[in-house]
């Protein structure tokens, strides 16, 4: 006691096993103890998620923290058409890419919609004829720059789609999350 400036101590309990030895109520207050100790020091420092991600960056806490601009495939590899982009050059972007789906964008390059397998079994009759806004799905589900990998995997099966855009706040894609790169991640 005579470094310490306070002195924390627990009750005087008997140990809650039958002969009163085995350290049971003890261990259990002073986990209890230093949580209290923990989440104190965490609020009095405003510890907060972009610590805990700095110093647990691994296992499947430091999954859980990753974001989906770390697990993404870059801009590099997108498949994307102009928005007046014939139906057969969509079908070879999305052929090309191996994603299963492609991205529509307006002439200044933001996401308009997405052409899924799904949006070609839907449109198979002339389908060839068309241009690939017609055949996407509007307001199509994607995945704020900068979020969580586990929201977007909640997102992902909410939706029960395996892949998204990732976008800025522009709509403008930057990336593909796919339900894969968050399992392969540990991000459960």
């Amino acid at each position: 006691m005579m470094a310490a400036t306070c002195e924390l101590t627990l009750p005087a309990m008997p140990e809650a096993c039958s002969i009163g030895m085995a350290p049971t109520t003890s261990t259990t207050l002073t986990l209890g103890l230093g949580d209290a100790l923990a989440v104190a020091l965490m609020e009095r420092r405003k510890f907060d998620l972009e610590h805990f991600r700095t110093y647990h960056p691994g296992g499947k806490l430091g999954a859980r923290l990753a974001t989906v601009d770390q697990l993404m495939h870059s801009v590099n590899g997108l498949p994307l058409v102009d928005v007046t982009a014939m139906m057969s050059d969509a079908v070879l972007e999305m052929t090309a890419r191996g994603f299963g789906f492609a991205g529509v964008v307006d002439d200044s390059g933001r996401l308009i919609g997405v052409i899924s397998d799904g949006d070609l079994r839907r449109n198979l009759s002339g389908l060839l004829e068309r241009n690939a806004f017609e055949v996407a799905s509007k307001n199509p589900v994607t995945i704020l720059l900068g979020t969580l990998a586990a929201k977007a995997l909640s997102t992902l099966n909410e939706h029960s789609i395996n892949v998204a855009f990732v976008v800025d706040e522009k709509m403008f894609p930057i990336g593909i999350i796919h339900v894969h790169d968050c399992l392969r991640a540990g991000v459960s």
